[in-house]
């Protein structure tokens, strides 16, 4: 087994539950590891070998353009896309982090982090 991870993908998107939320937009990073055998890929060479991290990033930007109230509604829909159409992959952790979220204090960002195993 190996992993594919690919960090900090910077997304605008209207995700949230107040309406401000929804008009005004925020800055997301999204972070998205994956578990395959990527033996065949480390001797052949050639990417349908592999897990294409372009289809990823690809996914991951489709999917938060899509608004949500819950940040765990766009990673479980990102998870289930890449279950559903990378093959080779066996398991996914998503991390969506929405930066300077207006919770009423000075705090960063907020994530939520979750993962699912091909059955």
């Amino acid at each position: 087994m190996g992993i594919i991870e690919v960090t900090n993908i910077k997304v605008y998107a209207y995700h949230g539950c107040l309406n401000e939320e929804t008009i005004i937009g925020s800055d997301y990073l999204v972070n998205v590891s994956v578990k395959a055998d990527l033996i065949k890929a480390a001797t052949s060479d050639n990417l349908k070998d592999t897990v294409d991290y372009v289809h990823i990033n690809h996914i991951v930007k489709e999917e938060m353009a899509i608004a949500a109230k819950l940040l765990e509604h766009v990673a479980d829909r990102i998870i289930q896309r890449i279950l559903l159409e990378i093959n080779i992959v066996k398991e996914v952790i998503v991390s969506v982090s929405k930066i300077n979220p207006p919770i009423g204090g000075d705090v960063e960002k907020v994530t939520i982090t979750l993962n699912s195993k091909r059955s």
